[in-house]
């Protein structure tokens, strides 16, 4: 090839680039020009194709999303994703639960990643992420993120659910409130309990000093593995008014 091709190819690329760019909004527009300055290498594979999430195309087409047919209230398989029968039996203070994921691998590994090695580019990540998933049910008066005792705050540095729950807040414009809930009992880490213990480990764990009188509230977390920690936050929310509460998560533990 000689040079002047070399340089002809590289013109209309620049061209290609300026047309799409004039196609954006303006945010979008920075977004883009900015992918193609400082390219991020994809969390997963290090393919440098990751754009603003931070994981690539091919690896978020093998992530284990959470679609197939899951009871309404808990987010657990249920055929033609009717109630299931734990629900109907015993049901949970939430109305609703919309998980983005399963908790299985690389999933799990990354939120490993970000909650113990404060890998918090993947809030961005996650967060946009969930914003689409509930999109077009996104109606709701607050985001109240699950609160971390102050003890765990101290420890870890941050609180991942509260770092997710901003992006969210900004993506679908739903007020974020940090103030309305406190967790008031230390607990242990509820991975290591058996699922009865989890429950009474629970019992008291949550405070809400703010009426939530007849509004529809949104409990945000990482990860539901047996529901115990959303079901008592979400009894000391209708406790305190609220008269619809969903749950909104990055993963769903299946087996328990």
């Amino acid at each position: 090839m000689d040079k002047n091709n070399h340089w002809v190819i590289h013109i209309n690329k620049a061209l290609q680039c300026v047309i799409r760019f004039s196609c954006c909004e303006p945010n979008m527009r920075v977004t883009r020009f900015m992918e193609l300055l400082f390219p991020q290498s994809c969390l997963l594979c290090s393919s440098w194709q990751a754009g603003s999430l931070g994981i690539c195309g091919n690896c978020l087409h093998d992530m284990p999303w959470h679609l197939s047919n899951t009871c309404p209230q808990c987010a657990l398989p249920s055929p033609g994703g009717h109630l299931c029968g734990h629900c109907i039996q015993a049901p949970p203070a939430f109305d609703t639960t919309r998980s983005l994921f399963q908790y299985q691998f690389p999933l799990s590994a990354l939120l490993q990643q970000y909650k113990y090695r404060q890998l918090l580019t993947l809030a961005h990540s996650l967060g946009n992420l969930l914003a689409e998933h509930v999109r077009q049910q996104s109606f709701a008066d607050c985001i109240i993120p699950m609160p971390l005792h102050k003890q765990r705050l101290q420890q870890r540095g941050f609180n991942q659910s509260v770092e997710i729950a901003k992006v969210v807040s900004k993506q679908l414009h739903i007020p974020l409130n940090l103030q309305a809930c406190a967790r008031i009992k230390p607990t242990p880490p509820q991975a290591s309990l058996p699922y009865k213990q989890r429950i009474k480990n629970m019992h008291g764990a949550f405070d809400c000093n703010t009426s939530l009188q007849g509004m529809k509230v949104v409990l945000l977390d990482d990860v539901m593995t047996t529901g115990a920690s959303l079901n008592a936050l979400a009894k000391t929310v209708k406790a305190a008014g609220a008269s619809h509460v969903e749950c909104w998560v990055i993963a769903r533990t299946l087996s328990q």
